[in-house]
């Protein structure tokens, strides 16, 4: 394990350098730029939209825009939010936060334009469904002759949407806290989830629907109460994540120093394995949304990023740092934020972490679920949906059991690989985007005045 951990750690740095960083933070601000600030500008019709003025029961589709975002936050808002922020701050210092902000905003670009072509250009599995997602507006969008770069994602997508890194925090915070064993962990896990993954997306929207909202209400209190008790900290806080944003860090973990190439390329990784923009799981949530408007949807989606990762991934860092029980050595996930909880409220902060971390870790790992199949079925079959099922359950309990380096090194290669063609389609098919969303408007301000 040893050996294979160290190959990892190279290929993560080789993988996720300076190419594949200006592809995502460089092709978010291009995306942002030439959508003319869309994404800033257009969050209050993306309210209205999520409030369901514009639901039609006879629209294709499987679920309502307000659920398609919660299956999508679902799979987001989770471990990413409190235990990537948390490695992300131990790999990177203070410094890597700022960077994962940066690519937030950016991001929100990015998913619109994604989550609209994933509704723009819908396809149909093997069982005739209308399914949408990376592959189909690679296949349909740009053509047959580029469909090895749909082949290329899908390969990717079925093991880089794997919750190993979700199981492995939940079995983290319940072997430290409470002393339960991580095969015990896994298996119940893996129980729960099958119960509601093998339900189809259906079944998975309307648990993710009724989960989303209250497991960000709970962590949202706590995690401010803890930030309130500090709040004489925040100043401080606020000028170390600026100040080592475009110096490094002194210190981190043991290590001599942090460089700024490295605090870079932690927040950004972070970020992505935080709130997905680029990587093109989100599209595939999108597009089994109930419209034939595709821009609906990418207004939609563009919320994500933002709630994701400016609102929760923000309080887990000011929680951390305010702590100043960040320094650790070697890489420290959820562990390290249940510390700061516990350091303010005691047993109570503890409790309340462990819960929430369940259930953000258990509610991603139904999204999951739904975006790797659809992996598995565009390659294989969909009438073969139940063989993935079955390796997806059998690798969440893999990750509850594996070190948490392992896991998170695994999944960052794999979702660089998926980000790499999926953000090449949504250049190039940035234009046709523009196109749907200024006739989109026109449509709607000519009803709204009339």
């Amino acid at each position: 394990m040893q050996t294979l951990d160290r190959i990892l750690s190279v290929a993560v740095d080789y993988v996720w350098g300076a190419p594949l960083l200006a592809l995502l933070l460089g092709g978010g601000f291009i995306l942002t730029i030439y959508s003319r600030f869309l994404p800033f500008l257009g969050v209050r019709h993306s309210l209205e939209i999520l409030q369901g003025k514009f639901d039609r029961e006879e629209d294709p589709g499987d679920i309502s825009h307000f659920q398609a975002l919660s299956t999508h936050l679902s799979a987001t808002i989770g471990m990413g939010n409190i235990g990537g922020v948390a490695i992300a701050i131990t790999q990177g210092g203070p410094g890597a936060v700022f960077w994962m902000w940066l690519a937030a905003l950016v991001g929100m670009a990015t998913k619109f334009f994604t989550c609209t072509l994933a509704v723009m250009y819908r396809g149909q599995d093997s069982l005739k469904q209308v399914q949408g997602g990376p592959m189909y507006y690679i296949e349909v969008g740009l053509g047959k002759k580029y469909r090895f770069l749909a082949i290329f994602f899908s390969i990717f997508g079925i093991f880089g949407c794997l919750a190993m890194f979700q199981t492995n925090q939940v079995a983290e915070i319940l072997v430290e806290t409470y002393g339960v064993k991580p095969w015990l962990t896994g298996l119940v896990s893996t129980f729960l989830v099958a119960v509601v993954i093998l339900g189809g997306v259906k079944r998975i929207a309307k648990v993710a629907s009724r989960m989303v909202p209250t497991m960000c209400l709970l962590y949202l209190v706590g995690s401010l109460y803890v930030v309130a008790k500090h709040y004489d900290l925040i100043p401080h806080v606020f000028s170390q994540i600026f100040h080592d944003a475009f110096t490094g860090t002194a210190a981190a973990g043991g290590i001599a120093g942090i460089s700024l190439m490295t605090v870079i390329q932690t927040g950004i990784k972070r970020a992505a394995f935080s709130n997905e923009a680029g990587i093109g799981t989100a599209p595939m949530a999108h597009g089994a949304a109930k419209t034939t408007e595709p821009v609906r949807e990418g207004l939609v989606a563009m919320i994500g990023p933002f709630i994701d990762t400016i609102v929760v991934c923000s309080l887990t860092a000011f929680v951390i740092l305010s702590s100043g029980n960040w320094q650790v050595e070697g890489v420290k996930g959820v562990s390290l934020t249940a510390q700061a909880f516990e350091a303010v409220m005691g047993d109570l902060g503890k409790l309340a972490l462990v819960a929430v971390v369940a259930l953000f870790g258990i509610s991603t790992m139904f999204g999951y679920s739904y975006y790797g199949k659809k992996c598995f079925s565009y390659l294989f079959g969909a009438e073969h949906g139940r063989i993935y099922d079955a390796f997806y359950l059998a690798m969440l309990f893999v990750g509850a059991v594996w070190g948490v380096q392992l896991v998170i090194n695994l999944l960052d290669i794999l979702f660089a690989m998926m980000a790499l063609p999926n953000m090449i389609a949504a250049l190039l098919l940035a234009p046709r985007v523009m196109n749907a969303a200024k006739d989109y408007f026109s449509r709607y301000r000519s009803v709204s005045l009339g």
